[in-house]
């Protein structure tokens, strides 16, 4: 029975994870087995959000904590290296563009490890961020990839990688999206609505993580400044990072952000509830710039670029800046926002797809992919 190790390392991974290792545990034709590196690890980051995906233990979990880039990658592929020895993996599966996907990619390949990178081809064209970096390296070293848009395929195939090697899958986040609000019910989304005294369509959702929002003191000054504003036309809930928290105090900007409703970070559940109802939503994360074009709410991302370029041309995502925001903000507010879609294949059946593709490889009875995959 083929293994396949499914690495993940951080939140936004385990929405990408859980669809693929249910639909392959469910199959008897693969044993999957859930490496947590720990890159970002606490237990309302990590551990609820297992429980609400239906996610077992990891049945490895690394440990290796904060750092820089480089100690964090070092440690990462250190340990993973071990895991390998150890396992004997016939596939390795990553996830996204943080660390763990492309320290344990480096891993995998230098044991001569087939991996299969699930949205790959993404692209900001933005070698300021630490993220495209690992997306690039790890795209390029990748046997299996699986693109969440077709820009993906486009980006792979200007770089030069395999069309044979390279499949347009759709957008596995929203396999994990769909399954959830097929959980929520409406008692239970009238009672997260109350416990934080909101109607719906009736508060803006802010999630802000960045360095160069939240660690340059100029800009959150700035944002702060203008949502303490904003606060005076509808309600503003703001689910904190840890990091963004301790800034506020440390910059001086507590009263100002005292008129916000400030929250620590929610399950995945209940924030799916929230962002489901909010009027808009003001973000620098990538993952949410999906969730409200599937759920069609306005959202305004706080980056110069996007490697997620679907939202913006078919979905309800735009770019903005502290220059023209209070603009967009007054066109979702007057009901003006653009009209948008769901994009191709973002329709809860990803897993499925991939799955699709991994028996193809393998074929009936074979007992590694190491051979079709070059």
């Amino acid at each position: 029975m083929p293994k396949i190790l499914c690495v993940v390392g951080a939140r936004p991974n385990f929405m990408k994870l859980a669809p693929i290792y249910l639909k392959l545990k469910r199959d008897n034709d693969f044993n999957p087995v859930i490496v947590h590196t720990g890159q970002h690890y606490d237990y309302e980051m990590s551990q609820v959000f297992f429980e609400d995906l239906e996610l077992p233990e990891p049945d490895h979990f690394l440990d290796v904590g904060s750092g820089s880039h480089a100690e964090q990658t070092g440690r990462i592929m250190i340990e993973f290296e071990k895991v390998l020895l150890k396992e004997l993996p016939d596939l390795v599966m990553v996830f996204g563009d943080v660390n763990s996907t492309l320290s344990c990619s480096l891993a995998a390949k230098k044991l001569n490890i087939p991996v299969a990178h699930v949205e790959a081809g993404l692209r900001s064209f933005d070698e300021t961020m630490p993220e495209e970096i690992n997306r690039r390296l790890t795209d390029s070293i990748s046997d299996l990839l699986f693109t969440p848009s077709r820009d993906g395929d486009d980006n792979l195939m200007k770089e030069g990688i395999s069309k044979e090697n390279t499949y347009f899958v759709g957008n596995i986040m929203i396999d994990s999206l769909v399954k959830v609000l097929g959980n929520i019910d409406e008692m239970y989304e009238k009672e997260m609505l109350v416990r934080h005294g909101l109607s719906a369509k009736e508060y803006a959702l802010v999630t802000l993580h960045r360095p160069s929002n939240v660690d340059r003191k100029e800009n959150l000054i700035r944002i702060i400044d203008f949502l303490g504003g904003l606060s005076g036309d509808l309600k503003i809930l703001f689910p904190v990072h840890p990091r963004t928290s301790k800034n506020i105090q440390a910059f001086g900007l507590a009263e100002t952000a005292g008129k916000i409703d400030i929250l620590e970070p929610l399950r995945y559940k209940e924030f799916i509830v929230l962002l489901k109802n909010a009027k808009f939503v003001l973000t620098d994360s990538g993952g949410i710039q999906e969730e409200t074009t599937y759920l069609d709410v306005p959202c305004l991302t706080l980056r110069n670029n996007t490697e997620r370029p679907v939202t913006l041309t078919q979905g309800t995502n735009e770019l903005v800046d502290m220059d023209n925001i209070g603009g967009k903000v007054k066109l979702i507010l007057e009901g003006r926002w653009k009209r948008t879609r769901i994009p191709e294949f973002w329709d809860g059946g990803v897993s499925g797809r991939i799955c699709s593709v991994l028996n193809d490889k393998w074929g009936a009875g074979a007992a590694s992919i190491s051979n079709v995959c070059q």
